[in-house]
């Protein structure tokens, strides 16, 4: 079921939800050839030509060696002249449906240049043993920039408005079993719905409530109990959103000092990693990386 208000809820929490097995293996790619050559979102404004590239080697090797030191990381190789190839979080969306059966659905994304990067990890699942499953054509889905678990159940959040299109969850949601929370996208600087939340736990999140509707606003605080609204400021400029929880560790772009706080005041291990590089292309850590078994 696609769920796009509290109402079809019918009063059930997320424990209606059946359990799920979460991925917690992160699959990168370098970027070798990252720069900014347009502006395919508003933080890309002014942009072009400003990437310090030795700098955001630099940053991404640390963000790989923060995952690597607790969790396993793969690595699919940089293709010459796709520049945003290293946020491998957008060609796929990956999971397991109801049998245990691992798929991978290959993103077909907006902007014809980064349609290229999809078969080189197209090329890589294959080889992992993931049944491979496609988007129609003449419709769009960004793969984990717009569809995010909900840590430990069989349910998906999916954004749309900008980069996927609503009318894909319905396929989305019968190739894994799951049910969908579809929330509308709202705010042009929040394209991607990792952008505005960040599921972190069962009952914890990180949100913007800026970037959603009332009712996408309303269904976050019923399926979260313990929704933290991330300060404009921080959600806009420092991307606290496009964090990364997994167990009781987060991964967050430095400097969000409330997101920070509150995530600290709940127990969880706050990693803060210099993504500055690559907020310039509008993405830090969430992006930077698509979650495999």
């Amino acid at each position: 079921m696609v769920i796009s208000s509290v109402d079809q809820l019918a009063g059930k929490g997320l424990e209606s939800f059946m359990p799920a097995e979460d991925a917690k293996k992160f699959l990168l790619c370098p970027p070798e050839y990252f720069k900014v050559i347009d502006q395919k979102n508003p933080h890309m404004k002014d942009q072009e030509g400003k990437v310090n590239y030795d700098l955001a080697q630099q940053q991404w090797k640390k963000v790989k060696k923060a995952f690597a030191q607790s969790y396993e990381v793969f690595t699919v190789p940089a293709t010459e002249s796709l520049e945003d190839m290293v946020f491998s979080a957008n060609p796929v969306f990956v999971g397991k449906d109801s049998e245990g059966e691992k798929i991978c659905v290959l993103a077909n994304m907006v902007h014809p240049s980064r349609r290229k990067e999809v078969a080189a990890f197209q090329e890589w699942f294959e080889q992992q043993g993931y049944r491979m499953c496609h988007i129609p054509d003449g419709q769009f889905f960004e793969g984990y920039g717009d569809a995010l678990w909900h840590p430990g159940r069989r349910l998906i959040w999916a954004g749309h408005g900008f980069r996927s299109d609503s009318k894909v969850y319905d396929q989305l949601g019968q190739i894994f079993d799951s049910d969908v929370v579809s929330l509308k996208l709202q705010h042009e600087y929040f394209y991607h719905l990792d952008t505005c939340l960040s599921p972190i736990s069962q009952s914890v999140a990180l949100y913007f409530p800026g970037a959603f509707d009332r009712a996408g606003q309303d269904l976050i605080q019923t399926l979260f109990s313990d929704a933290i609204e991330v300060p404009e400021q921080e959600a806009l400029y420092g991307f606290a959103c496009n964090s990364f929880g997994i167990d009781q560790k987060v991964f967050i772009h430095q400097g969000n000092t409330h997101s920070c706080k509150e995530l600290e005041k709940r127990g969880y291990e706050v990693i803060e990693l210099d993504t500055s590089e690559f907020i310039k292309s509008g993405g830090s850590v969430s992006c930077m990386k698509a979650m495999v078994f």
